[in-house]
C-alpha cells in the first residue's frame, strides 16, 4: 500500500471510530424518560429521574462538542502530515535517535494536555459543580494535574525510554522483551498502588473501631477472608460519588472505602458492599482479570512488531524518513477498530464477573442490603436506569442496575 493509500486508510479509519462512537451516545440519549419501576419507587422521584437525563443530555453535548474538536485536529494532523512536521522540528533540535523519539511524545503529550485542560476543566467546575457533585478546589485541580506530570515523566517516561530502547537495539524481538516488563510493571502496580501512587492524591487512614469495623471482620472471618488492611479515603475532596475497591494480591491486599461511600450507607450495605467485592477476590476475578490484561498486551506488542519498522507508515503522517515515533502513533489509529472489538469482549466478562461477585454477596451475606446500596448510588449519582442495550453492549463495563436488582431480588 503507497503512503498516500495509507493516509486514507488512517482517516476512515479513525472517521469509522468517531462516528460509531457518537452514534452509539446518541440512540443512548434519547432514550425515553421511563416511569419508575417498582423497586425504586420508594428512592426514585420523576423530578430526580428527569435530573438525572439531564445530566446525561449535558454531558453527552459537551462530549459531543468535544470530541468534534478532537476529531477535526486529527484529521487535520493526519491529512496535512503535521505529525512528520513535528517529528522532523524535534529532529532538528535533537540528534540522538532514541532521545528524538522520547522528545517527540513529550511534545505530543504536553500539547495534547494543553489542548485538553479547557474542557477538563469545564467538565470538573461547570458540569460536575451544576449537579451537585464536584468538591474539587481549583487549587486541587492544578495539583493533581502537576503531580500527574510528575508521575508521566518519572513513570511513563522511564517505561517509555525502556521501550522505545528496545525498539531501537533489538529490532523485531523487542516486542516480547517489553511484553515481561510491562507484565512485571502490572503487577507492581497492582501490588503497591494504595501504598506508593494514591497516597500522592488523596489520604488514607485505618477504618475506625466501631460497629462497621466489626461487622467488616466478623463477616471477613465467615468466609475466610484474612483482612487486616481497612482503608477509608478522603473521595469527598473531589466528588461526592462514591465507590469501594481492592488492590493487591495476598498479605498485601487492601480494601479502601470512599469517605462518601460511609457517609452514604449503613453498616449492613457498607458490608454487602464489601462482599460483593470479596466475590470479585473469591472468584479469581481479579487474577484472570490481570492474566487477561497481560495477554492483551502481549497482543498489541506483536502486531505492533509487524509493522513497526515500515517506512510507509511513517511517509503516510508526513515523515520524511522511517520513524518509530511516527509508526507508533499511526498503529493506536490502525489498531482502534480492533481495540473496540477486545474491549467488546472485555466488558463482556466484566459484567458477568459482576453478576457472580453480587451472587457471592447473596449467598454468604445478604441480597436486599447489596441491592439497597446500589439503588442509593444509583440515584444520588444521577445513574441512567434505561439504556440502550447497543449502548450497554459497547461501554458498560457493569451490567445495568435494574438487570443487578432482578437478580438480586428474585
Amino acid at each position: 500500500m503507497s503512503p498516500e493509500n495509507l493516509k486514507y486508510l488512517l482517516v476512515g479509519v479513525v472517521s469509522f471510530g468517531f462516528l460509531v462512537e457518537k452514534l452509539l451516545s446518541y440512540l443512548n440519549v434519547k432514550r425515553p424518560v421511563p416511569a419508575i419501576p417498582d423497586t425504586l419507587s420508594q428512592y426514585l422521584s420523576q423530578e430526580k429521574l428527569q435530573e438525572s437525563k439531564n445530566y446525561q443530555l449535558e454531558n453527552y453535548r459537551f462530549g459531543l462538542l468535544s470530541g468534534i474538536f478532537s476529531f477535526v485536529l486529527t484529521i487535520l494532523f493526519i491529512w496535512n502530515g503535521w505529525f512528520g512536521l513535528i517529528d522532523g522540528w524535534v529532529g532538528n533540535h535533537v540528534e540522538n535517535p532514541l532521545l528524538h523519539s522520547v522528545a517527540f511524545f513529550a511534545v505530543i503529550f504536553i500539547g495534547s494536555d494543553i489542548i485538553s485542560l479547557p474542557f477538563d476543566y469545564y467538565s470538573t467546575f461547570v458540569i460536575e459543580e451544576k449537579y451537585g457533585f464536584n468538591k474539587t478546589s481549583i487549587q486541587t485541580f492544578f495539583s493533581d494535574k502537576l503531580k500527574g506530570y510528575l508521575l508521566s515523566i518519572l513513570i511513563g517516561g522511564g517505561l517509555l525510554l525502556v521501550f522505545l530502547w528496545l525498539i531501537h537495539q533489538m529490532g523485531p524481538h523487542f516486542w516480547w522483551i517489553f511484553w515481561a516488563v510491562a507484565a512485571g510493571f502490572m503487577v507492581l502496580v497492582n501490588l503497591f498502588y494504595t501504598a506508593w501512587i494514591l497516597p500522592l492524591f488523596n489520604k488514607l487512614t485505618p477504618l475506625e473501631d466501631g460497629e462497621l469495623k466489626q461487622k467488616i471482620i466478623a463477616y471477613a472471618q465467615s468466609v475466610s477472608f484474612p483482612l487486616d488492611n481497612i482503608l477509608v479515603m478522603d473521595g469527598s475532596k473531589r466528588s461526592a460519588k462514591a465507590n469501594a475497591f481492592f488492590s493487591g494480591f495476598g498479605k498485601r491486599k487492601k480494601v479502601v472505602l470512599y469517605d462518601t461511600l460511609l457517609d452514604q450507607h449503613p453498616p449492613d450495605e457498607l458490608v454487602a458492599v464489601l462482599a460483593h467485592e470479596v466475590g470479585h477476590y473469591k472468584k479469581k476475578h481479579i487474577i484472570w482479570g490481570m492474566l487477561t490484561s497481560v495477554i492483551q498486551v502481549g497482543l498489541l506488542l506483536f502486531l505492533l512488531s509487524q509493522f513497526i519498522f515500515s517506512e510507509t507508515m511513517s511517509l503516510a503522517l508526513g515523515g520524511t524518513e522511517w520513524s518509530a515515533q511516527l509508526n507508533i502513533i499511526g498503529f493506536t489509529m490502525l489498531f482502534s477498530p480492533i481495540s473496540m472489538v477486545i474491549g467488546m469482549g472485555m466488558n463482556w466478562l466484566s459484567r458477568k464477573n459482576e453478576f457472580e461477585a453480587d451472587a457471592f454477596a447473596k449467598e454468604t451475606f445478604a441480597g436486599k442490603p447489596l441491592a439497597e446500596a446500589l439503588k442509593t448510588l444509583s440515584v444520588k449519582t444521577l445513574s441512567n436506569i434505561n439504556p440502550h442495550p447497543w449502548y450497554v453492549f459497547v461501554n458498560y463495563s457493569h451490567p445495568p442496575l435494574l438487570e443487578r436488582l432482578r437478580r438480586l431480588e428474585s
